[in-house]
C-alpha cells in the first residue's frame, strides 16, 4: 500500500481534504498534473515582469466560513483586504453606483443605494417585493423545484421590471453565477441571493497576495509536515479498481499508486476522463457529461501610471459588455513596488468571445476600462497577458443543481471532492473547501476516526427569518 489516501487533484478542494486527513494521522498523497498547486485558483509567476498573478482573480466574502477557517489554520487570513461597508461599485459608464451595506435589518441593507440608482425608478426597485418574500422562505426543496426553471423566466413571472432585470439581475447572473440570466437555474441564482439578502454585516474581501498563494504553499507545508506528500506535474490517467472497490490510480507514465481510499478532487470533465469504461455508465457518473463548463478569459494589463485609487468594480450588463469584474492590484497589494496600475479583468462565459484573438481581447479590455477611467487613454500599456480558462465553474444551467452529487459514492473506497458537489452553495472557493471537507469527513468516518470539519452555512438574521416564516405561513 503506497498510502492510506490518494487525493487526485491539488486544487482548493483536494488540498483542504488532504489537510483534514493528514491532521487525523492518515498517510496522504496528493497528485496534481499542473506545476503549481491551487487548481483553478492557482497563482503563477509572469515571465516578463516576475510578478505573481492569478489564473483568474476572485473575491471572498466574510461569510465564507469554510474558506476563512482554512486561512486561519494556515495563518494567511491577514492577507485578505476587506472592503468594509463599501460592498461593490457597479459601473454603467460613464457613471457608477457604489452599493454599501447599511446598518439596516436584512434584507433592507442595500435599499438606500438601490433607490439612488439613476437608471431605476422606485417602481423598478419595488417590483422585486414578491421575489424577496419568495427568497426569504426558500428552502432546499424549493430551491430544487426552481432548478428546472430559467431565472429570467422566473423573475419576469414574479413581476420584476425589465429595467431592474437588465440593470441588476443580468449583471448578477454574469458576474456571480458566470452565465447569462436566461441560461441560469432559478434555484441556483435565488439560493445564492438568499445567502446575500438574509444577513447583514458581511464584507467583500480581496487577496492582497496571489490568490493561490493564500492557501497552496501553506497547505502543502501542512500536509507534508504531517507525513503526507504533494506531488506536482504528475497526471493520473485512470482510476484503478479491484473488484467493486477503488484501490488507487494509474499515472500517465504507467506507475501504479495504491491506496486504501481514493478521493477524486477534480471537475466533472476531468473526473469523467479518469474513470474506467466500466464506471462511465454507472448511475453515479453517467451525468458527468451533463455538467457544461462556463469558460472565461482573464486579462492582465500593466500601465505606466496609476489609473485611480479604486480597488475593485464591476461593469453592469449590456449586450456589448465583455468584461465584468475589474481589480487594480496596485491598490490591493500593499507590497507591490511598481508605480503603475496592474489591472486584472475577467471576461465571463467567454464562448461569446471565442472568435477574438489576444490582441482583440486586450483592446476590448482597455476600451471598457477607459469608459470608466478616462485616464487609461493617456497611459502607456507596458505589458499584457491573456489567460483562457476552459472552465471557471460548471455552469449553473437549469437542471444542474439536481445533478450535483454527494461526496460518498456507491463505489467502495471512492469519494468525490469539489465545488460542484451538493454543498448547498454555488460553485465557488467556499464551496470547494466545503466539498473537500465533506469528502474528508466521509473518509474519516470509514477509517474509524470521525471528526467534524465542515462549517455550517450562515443562518438568516432574525428579522429576515421571521419574514420568511410569515411569508410561508401566508
Amino acid at each position: 500500500m503506497d498510502c492510506d489516501v490518494l487525493v487526485i487533484g491539488g486544487g482548493l478542494a483536494g488540498l483542504a481534504c488532504a489537510m483534514a486527513l493528514s491532521d487525523a494521522g492518515l498517510h496522504v498523497r496528493v497528485v496534481e498534473r499542473a506545476d503549481e498547486a491551487g487548481g483553478r485558483a492557482r497563482s503563477i509567476t509572469d515571465a516578463t515582469t516576475g510578478e505573481r498573478i492569478d489564473l483568474g482573480p476572485h473575491i471572498l466574502l466574510s461569510e465564507y466560513r469554510n474558506m476563512l477557517r482554512l486561512l486561519d489554520l494556515l495563518g494567511t487570513r491577514r492577507h485578505v483586504a476587506w472592503q468594509g461597508a463599501r460592498f461593490i461599485t457597479l459601473v454603467d459608464a460613464p457613471g457608477a453606483t457604489t452599493l454599501h451595506l447599511y446598518p439596516l435589518p436584512a434584507p433592507l441593507h442595500f435599499l438606500p443605494d438601490l433607490l439612488r440608482v439613476p437608471q431605476l425608478s422606485l417602481a423598478d426597485v419595488a417590483s422585486n417585493a414578491r421575489l424577496f418574500w419568495r427568497v426569504l422562505r426558500l428552502d432546499d426543496a424549493g430551491r430544487m423545484q426552481l432548478d428546472q426553471v430559467d431565472a429570467e423566466q422566473y423573475l419576469r413571472a414574479l413581476g420584476v421590471s425589465e429595467r431592474f432585470i437588465d440593470w441588476y439581475w443580468r449583471t448578477v447572473a454574469m458576474a456571480i453565477m458566470n452565465v447569462p440570466l436566461g441560461e441560469c437555474s432559478a434555484g441556483a441564482l435565488l439560493g445564492f441571493f438568499r445567502y446575500l439578502v438574509g444577513r447583514n454585516g458581511y464584507q467583500l474581501g480581496l487577496p492582497s497576495i496571489g490568490l493561490g498563494d493564500l492557501f497552496a504553499p501553506a497547505a502543502r507545508h501542512w500536509i507534508e509536515a504531517r507525513g503526507g506528500a504533494v506531488r506536482l506535474g504528475i497526471e493520473a490517467a485512470r482510476l484503478e479498481l479491484a473488484g467493486d472497490r477503488a484501490c488507487g490510480a494509474i499515472l500517465a507514465d504507467g506507475t501504479r499508486l495504491h491506496a486504501r481510499w481514493t478521493v477524486a478532487a477534480l471537475p466533472p470533465p476531468s473526473l469523467h476522463a479518469l474513470l474506467p469504461e466500466s464506471l462511465r455508465t454507472h448511475a453515479t457518473f453517467r451525468d458527468l457529461a451533463a455538467f457544461a463548463p462556463s469558460p472565461y478569459v482573464s486579462t492582465y494589463l500593466w500601465f505606466d501610471r496609476r489609473l485611480s485609487r479604486e480597488r475593485f468594480w464591476a461593469n453592469t450588463w449590456s449586450p456589448r459588455t465583455l468584461y465584468y469584474d475589474f481589480y487594480d492590484l496596485a491598490n490591493i497589494r500593499a507590497h507591490r513596488d511598481a508605480e503603475g496600475s496592474l489591472v486584472a479583468c475577467n471576461l465571463i462565459f467567454s464562448t461569446r468571445a471565442a472568435h477574438l484573438d489576444d490582441a482583440a481581447l486586450i483592446d476590448a479590455a482597455c476600451s471598457e476600462l477607459a469608459a470608466y477611467l478616462p485616464r487609461t487613454r493617456e497611459a502607456v500599456l507596458r505589458h499584457a497577458v491573456v489567460h483562457r480558462i476552459p472552465m471557471a465553474i460548471p455552469a449553473p444551467h437549469p437542471g444542474s443543481e439536481s445533478l450535483r452529487p454527494e461526496a460518498r459514492t456507491p463505489i467502495r473506497n471512492l469519494f468525490l471532492a469539489g465545488d460542484w458537489l451538493a454543498t448547498g452553495l454555488p460553485a465557488s472557493m467556499e464551496s470547494a473547501v466545503r466539498g473537500g471537507w465533506m469528502a474528508a469527513e466521509a473518509v474519516l468516518q470509514e477509517a474509524g476516526r470521525p471528526r467534524a470539519w465542515v462549517q455550517p452555512l450562515p443562518r438568516m438574521d432574525p428579522l429576515a427569518a421571521l419574514g420568511g416564516r410569515r411569508a410561508a405561513a401566508g
